[in-house]
């Protein structure tokens, strides 16, 4: 469950949804990727890396903890 509620908390931010619709209107298919292997240690938290992706473009970086209450984004 802490898996899909990392890329859910991603998902559902406002600017992700409405670029997400911009691009499916475009032709696009919309990924998310939860990279485990990768995890970053930030203030003694550990967060995940979701990455947003057309095709095989990355969009943004988002770092999600596993509980999901705490988001970074990294451009």
């Amino acid at each position: 469950m802490p898996l899909r509620r990392a890329v859910s908390k991603v998902r559902t931010l406002p600017e992700i949804e409405a670029w997400s619709a911009h691009m499916h209107k475009a032709g696009a298919i919309v990924h998310y990727a939860l990279l485990l292997d990768q995890p970053r240690h930030e203030a003694g938290r550990c967060y995940w890396p979701v990455e947003v992706r057309t095709t095989e473009k990355l969009w943004r970086r988002f770092y999600v903890t596993p509980d999901g209450k705490r988001i970074l984004s990294k451009d």
